[in-house]
């Protein structure tokens, strides 16, 4: 543990000033991010619509962030990550502020629409972003330690949320609804602070005409094509992957309110001991992957996930259900980093904007088209029957994409891609 603990220490150490700047950025936004995402289902259900309002909001979101990936990942490949992070964080930040204080059912739908398509915009540029200013050697590190710094910022914003509801109502005195209402205004004022360190990231790029002619369409898949193949073939697995997420995670927390009945704060306590979970998970996984191999750590951490899975889908014992959740999010999201840091190293620099784009896009897609489903089901069966189903088809999705990875990835990517004679490792 002292080895490991010593590796990350040297590696943070090497990070330059932009890495350090996006790490806090990082960090503001999802803690309130974590604050919504505990709070803003009961916020729905508070202002009197039935769990299906809660699955076209996740939905209407979801398709936001879909449509604008792709087109969002050229423009950052065009332009420059900071500029598109930096313009997605203001109007992404403008639309919690705007969904903490409306009502009316067409502008819960619109607004949610609004934050997925420009979250698009920050979600395409990080990633490309941290390895444009790291070397292939950090880069694995990296990436684990900025989703491990994203669960501990949702570590905090779930713990806020659930106890500051539970203050302002039982503490304060005020009805349900506002208690709500002014701990989303907090999760935005979080993310509006996330604004003040993304401006002082310096980027420089060296665009030259021959560049930009290289990114246009008409050339993009002759001049890329093997890493374009590449990137539909990652595409798939996280399609599979996003069409099981989407059937769950976003009802986590109804979950246990419905089936165990628990307080709004107690809920804020568990999801934010599984996103702590997570974290410690996250700073493992690279010294499994110096063990095995990335795929097959993916794979292998994938797979450990799935009985955890089902324990929570099928337990009536509220402890069991909180054992079953922790290890099953620790377990499944470790493997994310590890697939973006084999991603980006298998495409060309000038589509990596394009290669994130792209799997985000069709991961969103499966949130889009399963959340609906997910909610109709519940209603349909029940708290506990109709979570269980729901939580089974998410196993026999992850299962199917986890296969599909080792299949598809089990032989080296670097043995099968000709990379540009242009490209900056």
């Amino acid at each position: 543990m002292g080895s490991i603990v010593g590796d990350w220490s040297t590696q943070f150490k090497g990070y330059n000033k932009n890495v350090r700047l996006f790490l806090v950025s990082s960090i503001l936004a999802h803690i309130g991010m974590g604050i919504f995402m505990i709070i803003y289902n009961y916020y729905i259900r508070e202002l009197g619509y039935d769990d299906q309002m809660n699955g076209s909001v996740i939905a209407m979101q979801s398709i936001g962030t879909a449509l604008l990936l792709l087109p969002a990942g050229i423009l950052s490949d065009r332009i420059g990550r900071k500029k598109v992070i930096y313009v997605g964080a203001i109007f992404a930040a403008c639309s919690l502020l705007l969904r903490a204080v409306l009502s009316a059912e067409v502008l819960l739908l619109g607004t949610a629409f609004m934050t997925g398509l420009f979250m698009a915009f920050i979600q395409v540029s990080s990633i490309p972003l941290l390895a444009e200013n790291s070397t292939e050697k950090q880069r694995v590190h990296l990436f684990s330690f900025n989703f491990a710094i994203i669960m501990i910022a949702n570590v905090i914003g779930n713990t806020l949320g659930g106890t500051s509801s539970d203050f302002f109502h039982y503490i304060i005195g005020l009805d349900p609804l506002w208690s709500i209402r002014l701990t989303l205004l907090i999760g935005a004022g979080f993310f509006f602070s996330a604004l003040i360190p993304i401006m002082k990231i310096r980027e420089d790029r060296k665009i030259t005409n021959k560049t930009i002619q290289d990114r246009s369409f008409k050339k993009l898949f002759k001049t890329h094509r093997q890493g374009i193949k590449i990137i539909l073939l990652f595409a798939v697995a996280q399609l599979l992957i996003g069409f099981g997420s989407g059937l769950v995670i976003p009802y986590l927390n109804l979950y246990f309110v419905d089936r165990f009945e628990v307080s709004h704060s107690i809920v804020g306590i568990i999801i934010s001991a599984g996103q702590a979970m997570t974290a410690i998970a996250l700073l493992i996984g690279p010294a499994v992957v110096s063990k095995v191999g990335e795929v097959r750590a993916v794979v292998m951490l994938q797979l450990m996930s799935i009985p955890f899975l089902l324990l929570t889908a099928y337990t009536q014992n509220l402890f069991w259900a909180i054992f079953g959740f922790l290890f099953r999010q620790a377990l499944m999201n470790a493997g994310n980093p590890i697939q973006m840091s084999l991603m980006m190293r298998s495409v060309d620099d000038s589509i990596k904007g394009l290669a994130n784009s792209v799997g985000q896009a069709v991961f969103q897609l499966g949130w889009a088209v399963m959340g609906p489903v997910s909610t109709t089901i519940v209603l349909m069966y029940g708290a506990y029957s109709g979570y269980a189903i729901v939580f089974s088809i998410t196993g026999v999705l992850y299962v199917v994409g986890t296969v599909y990875f080792f299949i598809v990835f089990r032989k080296p990517l670097s043995t099968e891609i000709k990379k540009p004679s242009s490209e900056v490792i």
